[in-house]
């Protein structure tokens, strides 16, 4: 089964980037869409964006859409989310995930089939 790992979590002051990435332990990301989620504090877990498996469709939160961009590179077996003009309130822990969705349109959170464990991104001065 593929599992997931992200990196790249840290503390960043408002208005500064982060670039996160999410390679599988085992296994490859070539046929799996990839989702990032972020879970706050108080908040319920948000899902951020998509990308297809050939990077053919993008999709974002309205959270983060012009400040975050997916992206991938199959032959390096990894995914990112940059993450540009950071705000207090992204942060949070940082999750990626793999579903085998053609479309961006026709996620189905109940059938993603791996989750990373999560990276903590604070923003903060």
């Amino acid at each position: 089964q593929l599992q997931l790992v992200e990196s790249g979590g840290g503390l960043v002051q408002p208005g500064g980037s982060l670039r996160l990435s999410c390679r599988p332990s085992g296994g490859t990301l070539n046929r799996y869409s990839i989702l990032w989620f972020r879970q706050s504090p108080g908040k319920e877990r948000e899902g951020l964006s998509c990308v297809t498996s050939a990077s053919t469709n993008t999709k974002y939160a309205d959270s983060v859409k012009g400040r975050f961009t997916t992206s991938r590179r199959n032959a390096e077996n990894t995914a990112w989310l940059q993450m540009t003009r950071l705000k207090p309130e992204d942060t949070g822990t940082y999750y990626c995930a793999a579903g085998l969705w053609r479309s961006c349109e026709t996620i189905d959170e109940s059938s993603i089939d791996s989750w990373g464990q999560g990276t903590q991104v604070t923003v903060s001065s």
